[in-house]
C-alpha cells in the first residue's frame, strides 16, 4: 500500500487562483483540484492520500472544514485547518463536527507562528483531543514567514506539547536541513519525505542515513501534490537504497499504523 501523506486540495472554483500565488520557483504539476489528485493517484498507483485544507483566515476556518469533511473518504483522508484567531474550543469543535481527526498547519501562508501561545494552546487542545497535526517546516517565504517555522521554533513546540501527535513535513526543516539534522531528527515526531520540487534533489545518502537516524518506523512518504509528480516522488525514495521492508513501512505502512487504518 502507498499512501500520501501531503496532497494539498481546494475547491475547483479557486484552485487555479491559489496556486497562481504558491512562491516562485515552485511551478505546480497539477490543477489542485479533487478530481486532478484522484486521477494523479491512480496513474501514480498510490492507494491512499491525505488532502489537506488550509484557511489562512479564522473566518474562512469553519466553511474550510465544512468542505474538507464532505470529500470522498474511500481513496482521501481529510486534514482539516485550525487558526488562532479562533479559541481552542472553537477549533476544536470545527473538526468533530466534520468528522476531521488531522490538521494541516502553515506558518507560511497562516501567519501563524509555532511560539505563539494562542497556537501552543491550540495545539493542547488538539493534543488532548488525539487529532494529528502535519506542519510545514523551514523555509520557503520572506524572513518572517521563515522564522515563524523554522526548525528552531518547532522543536521549541514540540518540547511545550509533548503529547502532540506531530508530522514534520520536508525532513524538519524544507532548506534548513542542517538545522533540522541537529534539533529535529530523533525528537518525538514522524518526519515526512517530501522537498520540492522534488526529493530527488537532495543526496540519496544524506537522506537515507537521516531516515536510519531518525527511525524508519517513523519516516512517512509525503509528496506536497500538486508542487510534484508522485510518480517521481515515488521513484526517488526507491532509488534511496533502502531494504524492502524500510521501503514499504515508508511508502505506506507507517502511516497506515499512525492512522489506524
Amino acid at each position: 500500500m502507498i499512501i500520501d501523506a501531503h496532497a494539498h486540495v481546494w475547491p475547483d472554483h479557486i484552485a487555479a487562483v491559489v496556486l497562481a500565488t504558491r512562491p516562485s520557483g515552485l511551478d505546480s504539476h497539477f490543477d489542485g483540484t479533487l478530481t486532478g489528485l484522484l486521477t494523479t493517484m491512480d496513474a501514480a498507483g498510490i492507494d491512499l492520500s491525505m488532502a489537506l485544507a488550509v484557511a489562512n483566515k479564522a473566518s474562512t476556518v469553519l466553511r474550510t472544514n465544512e468542505w474538507i469533511g464532505q470529500i470522498p473518504r474511500d481513496r482521501l483522508i481529510p486534514a482539516g485547518t485550525v487558526h488562532p484567531g479562533l479559541s481552542p474550543e472553537e477549533n476544536v469543535a470545527s473538526l468533530r463536527d466534520n468528522g476531521i481527526r488531522a490538521v494541516k498547519l502553515h506558518p507560511l501562508f497562516q501567519d501563524v507562528a509555532f511560539a505563539d501561545p494562542q497556537v501552543i494552546d491550540i495545539m493542547h487542545a488538539l493534543a488532548a483531543d488525539g487529532v494529528t497535526v502535519l506542519t510545514h517546516v523551514g523555509s520557503g517565504g520572506d524572513a518572517a514567514a521563515n522564522e515563524r517555522g523554522n526548525p528552531v521554533a518547532l522543536r521549541a513546540l514540540i518540547d511545550a506539547v509533548p503529547t502532540l501527535r506531530l508530522v514534520a513535513f520536508h525532513y524538519g526543516g524544507y532548506h534548513e536541513l542542517d538545522t533540522a539534522q541537529e534539533l529535529i531528527v530523533g525528537a518525538p515526531v514522524l518526519l515526512e519525505t517530501s522537498w520540492p520540487p522534488s526529493v530527488a534533489t537532495l543526496d540519496p545518502q544524506v537522506v537515507r542515513d537521516l531516515i536510519r537516524r531518525h527511525g524508519v518506523d517513523r519516516v512517512v512518504f509525503g509528496t506536497d501534490w500538486p508542487m510534484t509528480d508522485p510518480a517521481a516522488e515515488i521513484a526517488a525514495i526507491r532509488a534511496l537504497g533502502l531494504e524492502p521492508d524500510e521501503e514499504a513501512a515508508i511508502l505506506g505502512g507507517n502511516l497506515a499504523r499512525l492512522l489506524g487504518l
